[in-house]
């Protein structure tokens, strides 16, 4: 990142995620999946695309979920922190979060966003224009104008229609000056008695006036199970995928262990080549350069001095993924099949879609790994060489295409 984009990343944004799905009907709405990918890696995605964002403090509670979703976050989230038993407990352990990485250089002036993290049809562009009207005005919030005819409920009677020309509906992210929003807890603690909806209803509480932008009507919050069946179908539209198939096959050389589909197998010997020979983390590389019409590996990383001698595949695969992600291509699924004679790979199929699975950012599920003898066909049959072919899918997010999605193994916690 340049010092130009370090000046314009004026936001810092706070993911409220603590929530139990209460009427999802037993589903997880955070780890529902959502063109392939889960719904809160697909909220924290968008977020992370905005010019506007520099740092992300996820409040999530520890467990399944959290470890489902780590590996897929973004290099913008830089805290995770438990929240409470209610919103404002678990936007105030934001607020601490943001402190702890400020540190005694906090900026009342800078500005923080608080989004839902059920939001995952949020558009960059609404998250910058959300912190720029609160960088101008002190406070912002997108609104929507409602559509839909309002009417009164008496008992069990239909009552009287109810105006809507002057009501619109609330949606995040909601945008404030740190120091303005930080004032409103201390006049209103999280632990108190007063509870609040959202962040504009503790800033007006405090006679702090928030400013409406006009907000989207796609950003829609997934509260019901028919919810998911919308933001799936929102999501199919704007996704662009492509197919890619990769092959690679190298002798073995001196020395062990054998690297293959990411994994070290001890007694067994190498693969001969420039790198470290992993030839099925090539042929995955590949696949992909190939689906995203990028040229292939040899090009990109060739056998000579350009290249360090004995490079980890890994690497080259995780140089492969960074140009692809730069573009706006993120991977899918990969079917990988590896063939040769030796040594016996069954044992060893689960941590190589694993490792394979934890590279690509995407769920486990998503890769299968099949193993062949080769059945004495040509020179993998023989056993002098492993080859392996991979068969990858990409998709491309129109909105986020073109954004530098800054993917990491995962943050710590704050």
């Amino acid at each position: 990142m340049t010092a130009a984009d370090d000046r314009a990343r004026f936001a810092d944004v706070i993911v409220v995620a603590a929530g139990g799905s209460s009427r999802m009907g037993g589903i997880d709405k955070r780890l529902a999946p959502l063109a392939g990918r889960p719904l809160l890696a697909r909220t924290i995605d968008a977020l992370a695309a905005s010019p506007a964002v520099a740092r992300i403090v996820l409040v999530m509670g520890p467990g399944p979920a959290l470890e489902a979703i780590r590996p897929l976050l973004p290099d913008p989230v830089l805290a995770i922190v438990p929240g409470g038993n209610h919103r404002g407990a678990s936007v105030a352990a934001g607020l601490d979060a943001l402190a702890r990485l400020d540190g005694t250089s906090a900026d009342p002036d800078r500005i923080v966003l608080v989004h839902d993290g059920a939001r995952p049809l949020v558009d960059p562009s609404l998250v910058t224009a959300v912190a720029e009207a609160a960088a101008l005005h002190g406070a912002a919030i997108p609104v929507v104008p409602v559509a839909d005819t309002l009417r009164r409920l008496e008992g069990e009677e239909l009552g009287t229609v109810v105006e809507r020309d002057r009501l619109v509906g609330a949606q995040t992210p909601q945008g404030a000056r740190i120091g303005l929003l930080r004032a409103a807890f201390e006049r209103f603690p999280a632990a108190g008695p007063e509870r609040f909806t959202d962040e504009a209803a503790l800033l007006m509480a405090c006679t702090i006036r928030v400013h409406p932008i006009p907000g989207d009507p796609v950003n829609l919050k997934v509260t019901l199970p028919a919810d998911l069946a919308r933001a799936e179908a929102a999501f199919a539209a704007r996704l662009e995928r492509r197919t890619g198939q990769g092959r690679d096959s190298h002798p073995f050389g001196p020395g062990e262990p054998l690297r293959l589909g990411g994994i070290e197998i001890a007694g067994a010997p190498r693969l001969y080549g420039h790198s470290d020979g992993d030839a099925a983390l090539h042929a995955i590389a590949d696949g992909l350069l190939g689906a995203a019409a990028m040229g292939d590996l040899g090009r990109r990383y060739p056998a000579d001095a350009t290249t360090p001698r004995g490079i980890s595949s890994r690497d080259l695969l995780a140089g492969v993924l960074d140009v692809m992600r730069g573009a706006g291509w993120r991977p899918e699924s990969v079917d990988l099949t590896i063939t040769g004679a030796r040594p016996r790979l069954a044992g060893h199929l689960d941590r190589m879609r694993d490792a394979i699975a934890g590279l690509l950012g995407v769920e486990a599920m998503a890769v299968g790994v099949k193993a062949s003898t080769g059945n004495l066909d040509g020179a993998a049959g023989a056993g002098r060489v492993i080859a392996a072919e991979a068969v990858v899918t990409i998709a491309r997010d129109s909105v986020l295409a073109g954004s530098a999605s800054r993917v990491r193994a995962g943050p710590g916690q704050a």
